[in-house]
């Protein structure tokens, strides 16, 4: 198991993310003000972006930040 560790970054705040795949599924964690929140999807970006929806209104930017070879690697 390799958890990947990623640091997205918007204009206004940087979020630490961590992802890892688990029986077929993709686990993130996205650090908040009120502790991780959590996303699970079939693919990363789908579990990045569950984890990421505390950041309303920043979540389109702060996922143009996640790698390209996370979400074409994924397909």
């Amino acid at each position: 198991m390799r958890v990947r560790q990623l640091r997205l970054t918007s204009s206004v705040l940087w979020v630490d993310v961590r992802l890892l795949r688990l029986g077929g599924k993709w686990l993130a964690s996205a650090d908040t003000t009120d502790g991780p929140s959590l996303g699970l999807g079939r693919l990363p970006e789908e579990a990045v972006r569950y984890a990421l929806e505390p950041f309303d209104g920043l979540v389109e930017e702060l996922m143009d930040a996640v790698p390209d070879e996370l979400i074409w690697a994924s397909r």
